[in-house]
């Protein structure tokens, strides 16, 4: 059964349940068929979705779709762009196309949701000035309100992210796995905020949101503890990302809560909010909402691919706020992981390594596919 919301959007039960616990869902996928089919556009308006993030796996897998991107690829061959300068310009029209479709959402709320998430250049992830560069380019490209620019939770990234926020650009912070990471994020956020306002900006219209990588952190740490093989270890498979994300939860609460966050939102500024991304699930053996249903809280958002989002609407039953009554259970998973000698800081630090190159390497496969299909139709020029 659909129900409709004060404005009139057709609303499924699950997804209302959820937007009325305080939680937005995003979807993590966008390409042109998305857009030309109208199945982006119909999403929006039956209230599945307030937002829509990317990244370059994403967009990897979007172009492939070379019947919808053809035409528009033809004709950027013959002007003689190159394979970056398609990708380029074909992600951005994208970009800008979601954000017209969710501008409604954008103008009806807070302007925190109704936005589209877009990336940076993923051979930067190491590098704070070409990060900050690309940031304020894709800006100006997409040119739209309520777009916001993914930048990585590197050590580089983390400046970056300060002086975007300080020049008035709203940031998607992803790939952050680890609390310590995490805190790192909340404190750069508060940095650029604190520039933003002295340097003039209106605080209520920059928007961030930090995105904390989930699934991929039980695959990692369920593969050790099947190493270790015992009953103690195995016991443990399935816990820790949920725990990861409680205890992350809790640091947001903490900053919430302390003066520079009391000061920036006196001044019109909105909190970073927690994405919970990675949330499909990898494991047959596991529910395949848990991600989203366990994962529950106030003022979160997150970013479910397409068959996470058909399980949530079929069969997901919300069961009200599952974090913040969770956090001394989930300190109890991390002291019981360490006791059978799963070195959780290790694990992150190999996750945060293998997103970054896994994001870069999608982006240079697709270079690489741009470049061979254009060839031959720039030769022709």
């Amino acid at each position: 059964m659909s129900a409709c919301d004060p404005k009139g959007l057709r609303v499924t039960d699950p997804l209302k349940a959820l937007a009325d616990e305080g939680v937005s869902i995003w979807l993590d996928d966008l390409s042109r068929h998305r857009l030309v089919s109208g199945d982006l556009e119909r999403r929006v308006l039956d209230g599945q979705i307030t937002g829509v993030t990317t990244n370059p796996a994403i967009f990897h897998n979007a172009l492939r779709e070379a019947e919808v991107y053809e035409p528009r690829m033809r004709e950027l061959a013959h002007l003689g762009l190159s394979a970056e300068e398609t990708i380029r310009v074909l992600t951005v029209e994208d970009v800008r196309a979601a954000c017209d479709l969710l501008r409604p959402v954008y103008e009806a709320g807070t302007g925190q949701d109704g936005r589209v998430s877009i990336e940076v250049d993923p051979r930067s992830a190491h590098d704070t000035a070409r990060t900050v560069a690309e940031a304020g380019l894709l800006w100006w490209l997409v040119d739209r309100p309520n777009v916001m620019i993914k930048i990585p939770a590197t050590d580089e990234g983390l400046p970056a992210l300060t002086e975007c926020l300080a020049r008035g650009i709203s940031v998607n912070v992803t790939l952050i796995f680890s609390l310590e990471r995490y805190r790192e994020v909340l404190r750069a956020y508060l940095d650029g905020m604190e520039q933003a306002k002295a340097n003039g900006h209106d605080l209520s219209v920059i928007a961030s949101v930090a995105s904390f990588f989930v699934s991929r952190v039980d695959t990692e740490v369920d593969r050790r503890l099947g190493k270790l093989g015992d009953e103690v270890a195995l016991d443990l498979r399935g816990r820790a990302a949920i725990a990861n994300a409680t205890l992350a939860y809790r640091l947001y609460e903490q900053v919430l809560a302390g003066e520079r966050w009391q000061r920036l939102a006196g001044a019109g500024a909105h909190p970073q909010r927690p994405l919970w991304a990675s949330t499909g699930v990898k494991n047959p053996d596991y529910e395949d909402t848990r991600y989203v249903i366990d994962l529950v809280a106030p003022g979160t958002v997150n970013t479910v691919p397409e068959a996470t989002l058909a399980a949530v609407m079929d069969h997901g039953v919300v069961r009200g706020d599952r974090v913040t009554p969770n956090y001394a259970a989930a300190a109890e998973t991390f002291d019981r992981l360490a006791a059978v000698g799963v070195d959780m800081a290790d694990v992150v630090i190999g996750l945060e390594q293998a997103g970054v190159a896994a994001f870069r390497d999608a982006w240079c496969e697709l270079i690489a596919d741009v470049a061979s299909a254009t060839a031959a139709w720039g030769a022709d020029r």
